[in-house]
């Protein structure tokens, strides 16, 4: 028999911004930090994350809110998943550890907050342009980018569909 009460374990992953004091007590370290809208989650996302949680002993994503999202000019209908449906899809995943929120343009203030030990970043950014790179390596912290798995984006996912 199937108890109703029951919620998958994975939902404990998700955190609000104001819990996440408590939250990172429970966490083994090093820490991996990467954040980002993960909208539609695709082969890349899966792979970067499982890249990315073998570099710490756990992985903390940090979502663009929806209303951060749309600030990024990403499109007038984007984010196609609230930020309450991408932080399930995200939990879900096995290389998570936990995730949380974030409502700025960047990720600076939840950095300084959590002050992981790795940042990782996907794509061919050049972190030495990054102002949380300086952040973190200001606690002795590295910052990392991760090639992208070739072939993989939302945005051309999205486009694809729309094209039908």
């Amino acid at each position: 028999m199937h108890d109703q009460d029951s919620s998958p374990h994975f939902l404990k992953k998700i955190r609000k911004r104001g819990d996440l004091v408590d939250a990172l007590r429970e966490l083994p370290k090093p820490w991996v930090f990467t954040n980002g809208v993960f909208d539609v989650l695709h082969r890349g996302h899966v792979m970067y994350l499982a890249q990315a949680r073998t570099l710490g002993a756990s992985l903390i994503v940090a979502l663009n809110t929806d209303a951060s999202v749309r600030r990024l000019g990403k499109g007038d209908d984007r984010p196609l998943n609230n930020d309450a449906d991408r932080a399930i899809v995200m939990a879900a995943q096995e290389a998570v550890s936990l995730v949380t929120w974030f409502e700025e343009d960047t990720p600076e203030s939840i950095i300084a907050e959590i002050r992981p030990e790795l940042l990782v970043k996907g794509g061919d950014y050049d972190m030495r342009k990054l102002p949380e790179t300086a952040l973190i390596e200001s606690w002795g912290g590295r910052a990392l980018a991760l090639p992208f798995v070739q072939g993989y984006s939302t945005t051309k996912l999205v486009q694809r569909i729309r094209a039908g």
